[in-house]
């Protein structure tokens, strides 16, 4: 069984309740079709419920009725949700009226959901900007206990079984912070780790933090940052597996990492790579997807308390729903 089945067997084992706020765009509707038909997930869908049916008709989708159909214009709860946001965004200026009109936005209405433990995570993105999917959830949601700023991971499945987890890695960042600091870079570190855990199924993540340098044979600013953030990791995390800086050679090359790091546990055998910039991150899966024909699953967005899931414009309805696997996995870990 690959890794995508094996997410999608876990997510059907456990059921979560997953909110696709954009209920009425096509591709997602067809793929909350999918996941209904297969029991991947309990779906929350957000729309006119009216509008949803007849688009359901229309596409001859035949389980639709099997979610949890909300109208945010007319919404029982819009009252209760509009008061406790005014109550957790008072710092910042919020008043009831206000309020009263984003809990009809679906994307604040389904964090909303999130916050009063009504669903335990959200997909949007494949009408709405990063910035207007991430928004909602960092004012209602917040972040994880412990940190600070939300990363992107990706799954890369290559097909180089005697590197990463049988050829499986799990990288990071990829999508979010351009230039992390070391307090940073160590959050992400943490994080890429448990989504190595809840969505890759790693029993035993080993985290490599790259850099151009290995244990001190260059020397510079940046090298600095990745040695200080491996050391605040291990602060974070004092059961993480962790070593840096490593070059990505010596991290997953089990002869290169030997010879350059004989003492270390990670070096030579890495199954999560943490990149020291957004941008190092974001070249470097690509050019593994394209030039080392790997498949590339994600960005999966990670450090907010409870799953809140990004895709592209351009997705596919299989993207969707892969996706809402994956949010399903991380779910199950946010409630341990």
């Amino acid at each position: 069984m690959d890794l995508v089945q094996q997410i999608i067997e876990r997510a059907k084992n456990n059921k979560q309740r997953i909110v696709l706020p954009e209920a009425t765009e096509e591709r997602t509707l067809k793929a909350a079709d999918m996941v209904l038909a297969e029991g991947v997930a309990d779906l929350i869908l957000i729309g006119n419920p009216d509008e949803i049916h007849a688009l359901a008709e229309k596409w001859e989708l035949k389980n639709i009725d099997k979610a949890t159909l909300i109208d945010p214009e007319n919404n029982p709860k819009s009252e209760e949700y509009a008061a406790l946001l005014t109550e957790l965004r008072k710092s910042k200026g919020m008043t009831i009226e206000k309020a009263r009109e984003l809990v009809k936005n679906p994307l604040y209405l389904g964090c909303m959901i999130i916050k009063t433990e009504g669903a335990d995570g959200q997909i949007s993105g494949a009408l709405s900007t990063t910035g207007d999917t991430l928004r909602p959830a960092l004012q209602i949601i917040k972040c994880s206990p412990g940190i600070t700023c939300v990363s992107g991971a990706m799954l890369l499945i290559t097909k180089k079984p005697e590197y990463g987890e049988n050829g499986v890695l799990v990288v990071g960042d990829v999508a979010v912070t351009p230039m992390p600091d070391a307090a940073q870079l160590s959050q992400i570190a943490v994080c890429t780790a448990q989504t190595a855990k809840s969505v890759a199924g790693f029993a035993d993540p080993r985290v490599a933090m790259l850099s151009f340098s290995t244990k001190g044979s260059a020397t510079h600013e940046v090298v600095d940052k990745v040695i200080e953030a491996t050391r605040l990791a291990k602060e974070l995390d004092p059961s993480l597996k962790i070593d840096g800086e490593l070059q990505a050679d010596a991290a997953l090359v089990p002869s290169v990492g030997s010879k350059k790091c004989p003492d270390s546990e990670i070096a030579g055998k890495a199954n999560v790579l943490v990149f020291p910039n957004l941008e190092v991150g974001n070249i470097g899966y690509k050019l593994v997807q394209r030039l080392g024909d790997a498949v590339a699953i994600g960005p999966i967005l990670q450090g907010i308390a409870r799953p809140v899931n990004d895709l592209s414009r351009g997705c596919s309805v299989e993207d969707i729903y892969y996706l809402v696997a994956i949010t399903a996995c991380q779910a199950m870990d946010a409630k341990k």
